[in-house]
């Protein structure tokens, strides 16, 4: 049972931690992309500030690569918890994209096919 707590604690705490590189990443991306189009309402010569879009580009790009190892870490939290006896608990979270899920067969496929030419 202290197992189960845990996980959900550790599971809890990864849900903030992807939740606030996301929040990050789209804050990084929206100063990013404001840059430009208050360089040119202000009517500055591109040549000056060329190193403040460099380095919102450089932060960008470094919270996108922290975000994929959240994302690989994850990953390797859901191995860790079938290694523990826990695969077949819900930790919560998001739903996971459709590849993971199984795709239909047989009759269903055939229903699927007949929506998709009506």
């Amino acid at each position: 049972m202290k197992r189960r707590f845990v996980a959900h604690q550790v599971a809890n705490q990864l849900f903030a931690a992807e939740t606030a590189i996301d929040g990050a990443l789209s804050a990084v991306a929206t100063l990013t992309a404001m840059l430009p189009t208050a360089r040119l309402d202000a009517r500055i010569s591109a040549v000056v500030g060329q190193g403040v879009i460099d380095r919102a580009a450089e932060s960008l790009s470094a919270l996108a690569e922290a975000r994929r190892g959240l994302v690989e870490a994850h990953r390797e939290l859901h191995d860790v918890q079938r290694q523990i006896g826990l695969g077949a608990i819900a930790l919560g979270g998001m739903d996971k994209p459709e590849e993971e899920l199984p795709r239909p067969g047989g009759r269903l496929r055939i229903a699927a096919r007949g929506r998709e030419a009506a």
